[in-house]
């Protein structure tokens, strides 16, 4: 008997054939990215980026002190540069600190966008409430949400250069991140191992309504176009390659796996730093709101999911 199929069995038929294979990318993105392997990141030579051999089995540390700030304002100072002497100690430290602040010269070959590591972690890692290194440092190894396991700092260095820095994760025994780890140690010290340090991270948000895109496009417009660019394209230089002012969207920004792609994260940030010289400016609602325009834009891919998944899938933050 033939069966006659209607303009439905066909419809259904087509829409079964797309959701199947829906499903196997994302069983293929899900498998790869169990993997730790980021194949959708460009290839560098093997000479220079090789797998590294580095795997060290870490545990949380069993105690953390909390130092509380005794005065509003109040908060660790690191050491000066200018205090560094003539050792190999203090070169690697000089050399840390030229990577984190102009990362596009002196780590190039694993950058993938336009952004410094001193775009996010503002006053070359110093600044509390901006993510200041000294502050991070002695609280590794941690454990991460994002990778589910305790990973240490050099770890969490290569994240930064894999999301925010849309690069390839430099290798644990690179010269980069070698260099990058004596810096945040050499601005720790001084500071426990495990201690908490007020400024940690960005500030906390208390939202008190849901966040609106089209406020934040009007807050963006206020407050932060005439640094970012109308566009949130960011600013260049005139005199010389780079951004004066990074991208906040299109591809020289970070991408969809970046922490600052989270709206709260983003925001966090945004109420203590900015404008620019002038922190605090927004309300906690403000904040979000200017955040959810930012996410809105396009931007690079997460690396973990590929070009199809990101897409096809659901929005989601990083």
């Amino acid at each position: 008997m033939q069966m006659k199929l209607t303009r439905l069995h066909k419809f259904l038929l087509v829409l079964g054939g797309a959701a199947g294979l829906a499903y196997g990318t994302w069983v293929a993105a899900d498998t790869h990215s169990a993997d730790d392997i980021g194949d959708d990141l460009p290839t560098l030579d093997s000479i220079e980026v090789r797998a590294s051999m580095q795997r060290p089995k870490m545990t949380l540390p069993s105690e953390l002190t909390v130092v509380p700030v005794v005065k509003s304002g109040e908060y660790f100072v690191p050491p000066k540069i200018e205090d560094l002497d003539d050792s190999k100690y203090a070169d690697e430290v000089r050399l840390g600190r030229n990577i984190f602040i102009d990362t596009q010269h002196y780590a190039k070959r694993f950058v993938g966008n336009g952004m410094n590591c001193s775009n996010c972690h503002l006053q070359e890692g110093r600044k509390p409430n901006a993510a200041p290194l000294w502050a991070a440092y002695p609280l590794y190894p941690m454990y991460r949400d994002k990778s589910r396991q305790v990973i240490s700092f050099q770890e969490r260095l290569q994240s930064c250069f894999r999301f925010s820095m849309n690069g390839m994760a430099p290798t644990l025994d690179s010269r980069e991140i070698e260099a990058l780890t004596t810096y945040a140690q050499w601005l720790s010290t001084g500071i426990p191992v495990g201690t908490i340090m007020a400024g940690r991270g960005f500030a906390r948000i208390d939202k008190t309504d849901d966040p609106s895109p089209f406020n934040g496009a009007i807050h963006y417009k206020q407050y932060c176009a005439s640094c970012h660019g109308e566009h949130l394209e960011g600013k260049k230089f005139t005199n010389r390659p780079g951004y004066m002012f990074p991208p906040l969207a299109g591809p020289d920004s970070y991408n969809k796996g970046a922490g600052m792609h989270k709206v709260k994260t983003c925001a966090g940030f945004v109420k203590a730093n900015m404008p620019l010289g002038r922190p605090y400016t927004l309300t906690d609602d403000q904040a979000l709101d200017v955040c959810v325009h930012i996410f809105m834009q396009d931007r690079p891919w997460d690396p973990r999911k590929g070009i199809f998944m990101s897409i096809f899938m659901p929005v989601t933050e990083g």
